[in-house]
């Protein structure tokens, strides 16, 4: 325990002073309007990352072990991720939440026209698709997907879910990908699998808000199969037919991800960073199946202290 404590005191002391340093910027050559503002670099990467280290905790902490050149865009890429996922839970109206989508799908194509809007994200998206040659193709994917779960349709089995994962998280990780100058088919049927893990997860974890919101969004054909209903999730029922459902889920993800490590003799060593957050999903993995799956258990709300730990020593092996 002693040594276990000593360890996770160095890796929380690695994370601070990476937070310190500052990821290079290539050279800002073009006119854009966001230069009569008079704004620094400095502010608008500041900005991506405060905003990522707010509603991203365990991204933030990811996107601090990649190399200090990689950090800035991959911040700038997460703060993108998060305005767009954040969309549903913030609009009171479909209405308005397409307004933003199509603000977002707008600020892209203006990015890609060389002719960015003064705004933070924008501009650090800007330099990074300048910088990385990053394909536009997977920024309008993620708001696409995430455009089309404005309309809160339910998953009718696990492959609709999965669908989504891969548009709207794998997509992500092409782009962090690109980022890190890595081009192998193997690195992006990792990427797949991994962003399959992530929807899935992030399905699960979102369960007991959602059903205080009296939505349920496990895929139907699980829950039918184990004759259970949406009420039976949002009453907040501890039975076992319902750990059953989230077991099933749950095991899907770890499928997903026991596929993408079997490419990992084959991914280039430099695209691993991109690839740490298979650290969270372990470990929520790990404590539901604690809990016998039981979904609402108090514990799986609170934070583990011991994942910047577990994120330092799986970068420090170079292992997914």
């Amino acid at each position: 325990m002693v040594v276990a404590a000593v360890a996770c005191a160095k890796s929380a002391r690695v994370l601070r002073n990476a937070l310190l340093l500052k990821g290079r910027t290539g050279h800002v050559a073009g006119k854009v309007r966001a230069a009569n503002t008079g704004a620094t670099a400095p502010g608008h990467q500041q900005y991506c990352l405060q905003l990522v280290r707010k509603r991203d905790y365990e991204g933030f902490l990811s996107s601090l072990l990649l190399p200090p050149e990689f950090r800035s865009p991959v911040f700038a890429l997460r703060a993108f991720n998060v305005e767009l996922a954040q969309v549903q839970d913030l609009v009171s109206q479909k209405t308005i939440g397409l307004m933003r989508m199509q603000f977002w799908r707008q600020l892209i194509e203006d990015i890609y026209s060389d002719n960015p809007p003064h705004q933070p994200i924008a501009i650090e998206l800007w330099k990074a698709v300048r910088k990385h040659k990053l394909t536009k193709r997977w920024f309008l994917r993620i708001i696409d997907e995430r455009e089309k779960n404005l309309n809160e349709n339910v998953y009718r089995n696990i492959q609709e879910l999965e669908s989504y994962a891969e548009n709207a998280q794998s997509s992500f990780i092409y782009l962090v990908l690109e980022v890190l100058g890595v081009k192998d088919i193997h690195a992006d049927h990792a990427a797949s699998h991994i962003g399959k893990a992530q929807g899935i997860v992030t399905c699960l974890r979102a369960t007991p808000y959602h059903c205080m919101r009296r939505k349920v969004y496990l895929p139907v054909d699980i829950c039918m199969l184990h004759g259970v209903s949406q009420e039976d999730f949002i009453r907040g029922n501890h039975e076992k037919n319902l750990r059953d459902v989230i077991f099933d889920v749950a095991s899907q993800a770890h499928v997903h991800l026991e596929h993408a490590r079997s490419f990992c003799k084959n991914v280039p060593s430099k695209a691993y960073p991109a690839f740490l957050q298979t650290v969270v999903l372990d470990d929520y993995l790990d404590r539901i199946r604690k809990v016998d799956f039981d979904v609402f258990h108090p514990s799986l709300q609170k934070r583990n202290t011991m994942l910047p730990f577990y994120l330092y020593i799986r970068s420090w092996r170079k292992i997914y």
